[in-house]
């Protein structure tokens, strides 16, 4: 990466959340806590569906790669920020927050890709009960994972390749905890604002879109569930709650962001 480009610069400052001590510690505390309970649940998850021959199902085999893909996508950034948070000096390499930006890209699309799997393999189980196995068969959740990182990879690789050619003469300092690719970017000596909007529209277009394809395909189940018995769709919404929690939580932070 460093050879691909102009920079002069072999580190980045960063401002961090905030420069209170006593706010620091409670982010310390907190931080800290929240991430050993992720990291915990996530391992619990995917030890738990490896080790149980009756979880060896299309819908626990997809969870287990939602659980394994957030335990990568909590380890990308929250070590370093909880690392940095009684740090004064809070930097990073270059080519640390070129890979830390590499790596939030790949990841967010991959589950990004999962959850549409996972929302597709739902669909099955409530409108197609009688050819579930059938349709998601060990070779379809192989291919559903293979996609996954495909697309992930492509769009970690489009998004980086929008910067890879840019020079950094300084300043060196970034508003933020992590390696933010729009603020990354506004650290470039050339003028970078057609740069910025394609890196935002590309973004923007991944996730909103994504987001959307999501919500009518849980429109086309709900609309499907109530064809059936009450019963039946009071099951299948308690199965669908859990999904509809995960992607509010996942996509309405980052289409905010």
């Amino acid at each position: 990466m460093e050879g691909a480009n102009d920079s002069v610069l072999s580190e980045f400052v960063f401002l961090g959340l905030t420069n209170s001590w006593g706010i620091q510690s409670l982010l310390f505390v907190f931080s800290s806590m929240f991430y050993v309970a992720v990291m915990m649940g996530n391992s619990l998850i995917v030890f738990t569906v490896a080790s149980e021959p009756h979880l060896h199902s299309p819908m626990y085999f997809l969870l287990s790669n939602l659980s394994f893909i957030d335990l990568g996508l909590s380890s990308v950034i929250s070590p370093k920020m909880i690392y940095d948070l009684f740090r004064t000096n809070k930097v990073i390499s270059f080519r640390g927050c070129i890979t830390q930006i590499f790596f939030i890209h790949v990841i967010g699309g991959v589950e990004m890709v999962l959850l549409i799997a996972m929302a597709f393999d739902r669909y099955v189980a409530i409108c197609k009960p009688l050819h579930y196995l059938t349709i998601m068969s060990p070779r379809m959740c192989i291919f559903f994972s293979v996609i996954d990182w495909v697309v992930g990879l492509m769009h970690s690789v489009v998004q980086l390749t929008f910067v890879v050619k840019l020079s950094f003469c300084g300043p060196n300092v970034l508003d933020s905890f992590y390696c933010d690719l729009p603020r990354f970017i506004k650290l470039a000596c050339t003028d970078t604002y057609q740069l910025e909007f394609m890196v935002r529209a590309n973004s923007d277009f991944f996730s909103v879109g994504f987001f959307f394809i999501l919500i009518i395909s849980y429109i086309v189940i709900i609309v499907s569930v109530q064809k059936h018995s009450s019963a039946g769709s009071s099951k299948a919404l308690s199965t669908l709650s859990s999904h509809i929690t995960v992607v509010v939580l996942f996509f309405g932070p980052l289409i905010f962001i």
